[in-house]
């Protein structure tokens, strides 16, 4: 019998005094945003549309009265794994230039310590920021939410080479396999030699992530233009990601991007994703979406981050697991 089933399963795996402590958080962001002039939005957390990642699959589903009704054309939901496409739709079409959302987000697959399959990120758009203007206004957050001081910025490069011993940009996936393999970081079967970010992500998250933000919060900047995303790759050699990530304790909190506004450019990296995913043994997810049409219409000229606010609490709260701080995880949802 699951946990969720037992006579007792009724009951949340947050202490109430973790409860507070997340409504007192919630508190805190919305007071930082209002006091900076954002507004607060709500945008669908059921979609038609949904990010393309090779990595990030969406739970789906679809309205029709039975399965029997289920056809290969028939039109499918997303449950959002964020609520990047319609905030950057409502920017597409005049709002405010600076936005919030606080909200349920949901990806299959993720559960463990830090992972549950659904849970709450804060979401935030301003436009006519830059990346320094943008890794500003996430250290003044991380400064309101943990009062460690400011967060040292530090780029991808820096930090891979402090840890790993090489040029994240130079070096060649024999190079990265060998260093693997020589720090004794044990690899999939599956892991391929034309992988390259496999192999990079693989060091990153087994030999530095686990050593970022232990003195202070630090910000990650400039990584790989391979793993951009959908942030702007900015010209140069080499050529890198306008992204940056927020570390703190070794866990990672916030993804930012100076944001990707060329709808062709969108398309591009659609496709390879999809590509990756068949690779990978997964279904491609739609390659058309209302956030190219509003690409098209003319996305102002912004920075966006994404900061995943269970783990905040959990920091905060001296937490070791993601349940620890959550009303209802999964297996008691």
């Amino acid at each position: 019998m699951s946990l969720g089933r037992t006579a007792n399963g009724f009951r949340p795996t947050a202490r109430w005094e973790i409860l507070r402590l997340r409504a007192e958080l919630l508190r805190t962001i919305r007071q930082f945003f209002e006091e900076r002039g954002f507004l607060e939005v709500e945008t669908p957390v059921l979609s038609a549309d949904t990010v393309v990642d090779r990595h990030l699959d969406p739970f789906w589903t679809v309205d029709v009265d039975s399965v029997a009704d289920i056809t290969p054309h028939t039109q499918r939901y997303f449950l959002q794994t964020s609520p990047e496409f319609g905030m950057k739709r409502l920017l597409a079409a005049g709002s405010p230039g600076a936005i919030y959302q606080i909200t349920r987000v949901f990806r299959r697959g993720e559960i463990g310590p830090l992972h549950n399959p659904e849970f709450t990120m804060v979401e935030w758009y301003r436009v006519g920021d830059n990346l320094e203007t943008g890794i500003g206004l996430l250290g003044e957050l991380c400064q309101a939410l943990f009062h460690r001081g400011v967060p040292r910025i530090q780029t991808y490069r820096e930090a891979f080479a402090a840890f790993v011993g090489l040029d994240p940009h130079l070096a060649s996936v024999v190079e990265l396999r060998q260093t693997a393999e020589r720090m004794q970081v044990a690899y999939p079967a599956t892991l391929s030699l034309d992988d390259r970010d496999g192999w990079l992500d693989l060091l990153w998250s087994e030999k530095v992530q686990p050593h970022l933000g232990r003195q202070e919060p630090v910000i990650i900047c400039d990584y790989p233009a391979s793993q951009a995303a959908l942030a702007i790759v900015r010209e140069g050699s080499p050529e890198v990601a306008e992204r940056f990530e927020l570390f703190v304790d070794g866990i990672e909190l916030a993804n930012g991007y100076h944001e990707l506004r060329d709808p062709q450019e969108l398309r591009r990296r659609i496709a390879t994703a999809n590509a990756q995913r068949i690779k990978d043994g997964k279904a491609p997810l739609p390659a058309t979406n209302r956030l190219l049409a509003a690409m098209e219409a003319g996305l102002p000229p912004c920075v966006g981050v994404a900061m995943g606010f269970d783990r905040v609490v959990m920091l905060r709260a001296g937490a070791k697991c993601i349940r620890d701080v959550l009303a209802f995880p999964f297996d008691r949802a």
